[in-house]
């Protein structure tokens, strides 16, 4: 009888020990295996949840995916509408692809019998808003502005007005509550919004938007001129209700902070028709003597607020008024452009011109 040496001894342990490692990993792999299709046949033993049976493909289906839904739970509802077959297999299909954390959340409009991939390509891009859109026009009086929204959206304008005192802006002057605080704050432009929007909503966007165009401009040389930015804004108010044409534009802002500088009455017939709060009549002589601290014939300075919304050629216009001497301008055109000049013979010359060609009364 042979007696083991040490060294026989120690690979029969060693052996002992590869063989309880490949037990382990044959356990493991079994138990995975079992996890594995755990996993598969039911996503860490939920039970699987398919479509109804018998559905007919191709039938629209509205559903809404909640914020914070899990690529189970967004597979769940997919499969109850549906929408995909197995809520298993969208789970899969979507950690497969590495997508599952990505998926967005909101209204979707689906239909049943979808592809797994179809459906996590439109849950990555996102649900499609529907929109509606709302125009505002340059040089409209804060009152009009509330009107034209009101006209193009399910609100009032008293909502409208209503909802002014939840807006914000750094550019207003006065209380939120008096419209007239917001006269030419708003910008006029087209906007989309969403169909759950409110009325502040809406106004906030517009005086959010002026803030943006307004902070887009460099306004040093107006300030050089010890003029401030929403005087800027005012100026450009009488730049929107005069220019016809943009050439015009940087031109009449040179002849406003002109009579300024001289200084002198403005003397511009769109800030007695806004004092007169009527559009569309020819001015009599007692229209001109109207009491307002917006009559610019009756009294020096800029008016207390802008006459209206202006656009951003006139806020550029506004800070960066063409270098003349000019204080007199005359419509002499009837597509709108207007005639300029320092002498006062020039400009009566010009009128009684303009007068004779049915331009002016």
């Amino acid at each position: 009888m042979t007696v083991p040496t040490g060294e026989g001894r120690g690979d029969g342990l060693r052996r002992l020990g590869g063989l309880a490692l490949l037990l382990l990993i044959l356990a493991g792999a079994f138990l995975g295996a079992r996890g594995l299709a755990d996993w598969v046949g039911g996503l860490g033993g939920v039970s699987d949840v398919t479509a109804p049976p018998d559905i007919q493909p191709g039938l629209p289906v509205s559903l809404d995916i909640p914020a914070g839904s899990t690529a189970r739970q967004i597979g769940v509802l997919l499969a109850e509408a549906g929408v995909v077959d197995s809520a298993t297999q969208f789970e899969l299909a979507a950690r497969t692809s590495e997508t599952a954390e990505r998926l967005q959340a909101g209204r979707y409009d689906l239909e049943t019998g979808m592809l797994n991939d179809v459906v996590i390509d439109l849950l990555l891009a996102g649900p499609v808003v529907e929109t509606f859109r709302v125009t505002v026009r340059e040089g409209l009086w804060i009152q009009e502005v509330l009107d034209e929204i009101a006209a193009q959206t399910d609100f009032t304008a008293t909502q409208l007005q209503q909802a002014l005192i939840s807006v914000e802006s750094p550019l207003l002057q006065g209380p939120a509550s008096d419209p007239v605080s917001w006269e030419g704050l708003l910008f006029p432009d087209t906007y989309d919004f969403s169909l759950d929007v409110g009325p502040g909503d809406i106004l906030q966007r517009l005086a959010d938007t002026m803030v943006q165009r307004v902070e887009a401009i460099d306004w040093s040389e107006l300030e050089s001129r010890d003029l401030s930015v929403y005087e800027g804004i005012i100026i450009a108010s009488l730049v929107e209700a005069e220019a016809g044409v943009d050439a015009d534009r940087p031109l009449i802002a040179s002849v406003v902070v002109n009579r300024l500088e001289v200084p002198m009455e403005l003397g511009i017939d769109a800030t007695v028709i806004y004092a007169l709060g009527e559009r569309g009549s020819s001015l009599t002589g007692s229209d001109l003597e109207v009491d307002s601290p917006y009559n610019t014939r009756k009294y020096a300075g800029l008016p207390p607020t802008p006459i209206g919304g202006p656009g951003f050629k006139s806020l550029e216009a506004a800070a960066m008024p063409a270098a003349t001497d000019f204080i007199y301008y005359v419509l002499t055109s009837a597509t709108g452009e207007h005639s300029f000049t320092a002498s006062y013979d020039e400009f009566l010359g010009w009128k009684q011109q303009a007068n004779n060609d049915g331009l002016i009364p």
